[in-house]
């Protein structure tokens, strides 16, 4: 018997050989692992590895899976998660007499514990040794001096990064203090004047989920002393991309400080 992150017990007699994933990061995951040959299915927003998800059946997105599609491909498992696909989902497909693992990420050491726990129960733990060894190297790195940040993910309402959620965790660990993380909700509303107002040493712009370019520099000038654009897929993907994720922000958050804490 395995239990999945939101408790849920699942019945698994033999290892996984049929897989479809429902989080992008885990699809890129599981090809990291080289488990490639064995993903019959992802979603529309799989994107990565480029080459080995372009002949994959569609399932649709993640909010919005094909259930009926998803049975007719008679996976072992499916991968799902709790911020990025709906419970309905979940139920739906459990009903449907299909083995559902859900996991539940925070934080960057809850990104860790799960890629372990994934690679144990698809038996790839010596594929995966490397990258937790080096998340772990990563995470054991004091974080450099104190910013003050915000990190936009959308725009028309203004939405940015708040508390409880892996990109804050991972900006944490890299030397920032998230403004946004007591306003009200996970990813907060908020205009640009109330943001300017708490003096943010830094505002990040990410690639992902709204792709902001140097076209909405204007809107925020004058928010911060310091903007930058950057990887949003760092920020929000864990996975193959966390060590380095660490590494890049750490570097781009010591390089801004406008005004030490």
């Amino acid at each position: 018997m395995l239990t999945d992150e939101l408790g849920r017990t699942l019945a698994l007699r033999n290892t996984p050989q049929r897989l479809i994933s429902l989080v992008p990061s885990l699809t890129e995951y599981l090809f990291y692992l080289g488990l490639g040959q064995r993903v019959v299915g992802v979603t529309d927003y799989c994107i990565a590895p480029a080459a080995g998800v372009a002949t994959l059946p569609k399932v649709r997105g993640t909010k919005n899976p094909d259930c009926a599609a998803i049975s007719a491909l008679q996976p072992d498992l499916v991968l799902m998660n709790k911020e990025e696909n709906r419970e309905r989902d979940v139920l739906a497909l459990a009903e449907a007499g299909l083995s559902v693992y859900v996991t539940d990420i925070t934080t960057v050491a809850g990104a860790r514990a799960t890629l372990a726990r994934l690679a144990e129960l698809l038996d790839c733990r010596a594929q995966a040794a490397g990258l937790l060894a080096e998340i772990d190297a990563e995470l054991a790195l004091a974080p450099p001096p104190s910013v003050r940040y915000a990190a936009a993910i959308w725009r028309d309402p203004w939405m940015f990064v708040g508390s409880a959620t892996y990109a804050d965790d991972l900006l944490a660990h890299c030397g920032g203090r998230n403004i946004a993380a007591t306003w009200e909700g996970r990813y907060p509303r908020a205009e640009l004047a109330k943001l300017a107002a708490q003096q943010p040493n830094l505002l990040l712009l990410p690639d992902e989920p709204y792709r902001f370019s140097a076209a909405d520099l204007p809107a925020v000038a004058g928010v911060a002393p310091r903007i930058a654009l950057c990887d949003g897929m760092a920020l929000t993907w864990y996975g193959p991309r966390t060590h380095q994720a660490l590494r890049t922000f750490r570097q781009l958050l010591a390089a801004s400080i406008a005004r030490p804490i």
